[in-house]
């Protein structure tokens, strides 16, 4: 495999990735415009220069062997830092400061992402900016594809962390909402024990306010709550919230954007207890440069998680 990444082209990348999409070489071949005659040389060709098979055929498909995951999750990546460059050079032709795209779980993404892009269109305005709500995991995967520039989330278990480059983010505080008129809106104070019986809206299992909830529970001898609605969707806790006696635990900064947006249907109950969460940080793929533009919104993002004395 001497020189392999001089012999291998933009064509190769594309047909195993096509491949691992479709597991048909006949569907690959469709899918970039090219026979199947052409396809099937090509990946004899691939499968010449790295000297092993990178896919076994069955009569289902194909499936990659280990050497075709690895060539396959680096195509991929390679791929998209080649669109990014594509996208930036259009942007640069058209007046345009660039792309970035940016991940993040929500109550950053409420905090501090919206914050930083406002100074960031201030500065370029033509800037296009993507951005996406979503779990740590499918965000961290997302990033390793190539997807994000950077996101704000935790390092799953399974990712090694050697691939990233992580920064110091924060802690997130979860919040416990009612609708304003919940019988526990007129207590003093609230405790685990007045909410051990209410249904609970909430983030699924193995998701960290659901995990640091039933902790909380765990560690005062009480029993986690059994009667719950798992969903991600603030639009489906707030509908929920409405028309129900049902608990919400959500993020500190989602609590004050309901607080500040709801027009009171939906108020914090007060609970006097903190329950702090792990802390996410900044993280993007080591060794991979970021445009001027992501550079830059990545400065601003660090100013705003920076803690202001």
């Amino acid at each position: 495999m001497r020189n392999l990444a001089s012999r291998l082209s933009l064509k190769h990348l594309r047909l195993v990735t096509s491949i691992a999409e479709t597991r048909q070489l006949s569907l690959a071949a469709d899918a970039l415009a090219i026979t199947q005659p052409a396809a099937s040389r090509s990946l004899a060709e691939l499968e010449k220069i790295v000297g092993r098979p990178l896919f076994d055929r069955h009569p289902k498909g194909m499936e990659p062997t280990p050497a075709g995951e690895i060539l396959i999750r680096n195509a991929k990546i390679c791929l998209g830092q080649m669109s990014a460059a594509t996208a930036e050079l259009e942007a640069l032709e058209g007046g345009l400061a660039g792309t970035v795209r940016v991940g993040a779980v929500t109550g950053p993404a409420v905090r501090f992402v919206v914050p930083a892009l406002q100074k960031l269109k201030t500065e370029a305005q033509r800037t296009e900016v993507s951005v996406n709500v979503a779990p740590s995991s499918e965000l961290v995967d997302g990033l390793l594809r190539g997807d994000y520039d950077m996101v704000l989330a935790r390092v799953p278990p399974y990712i090694d962390a050697r691939r990233l480059d992580v920064r110091r983010g924060r802690v997130e505080v979860v919040r416990y909402l009612t609708r304003a008129d919940h019988p526990l809106q007129s207590r003093q104070r609230v405790t685990y024990i007045d909410l051990a019986n209410l249904t609970w809206i909430i983030q699924a299992r193995g998701m960290p306010i659901r995990e640091g909830v039933e902790q909380a529970f765990i560690n005062r001898g009480l029993p986690v709550p059994k009667d719950s609605v798992d969903t991600a969707s603030l639009l489906v806790a707030l509908s929920y919230l409405r028309e129900s006696d049902a608990v919400a635990a959500m993020t500190e900064e989602v609590a004050e954007l309901v607080a500040q947006t709801g027009n009171g249907e939906i108020k914090e109950l007060p609970f006097k207890e903190t329950l702090i969460l792990t802390p996410y940080q900044l993280i993007m793929r080591k060794g991979v440069p970021l445009s001027p533009i992501c550079s830059r919104f990545r400065d601003l993002l660090i100013t705003e998680l920076s803690p202001r004395g």
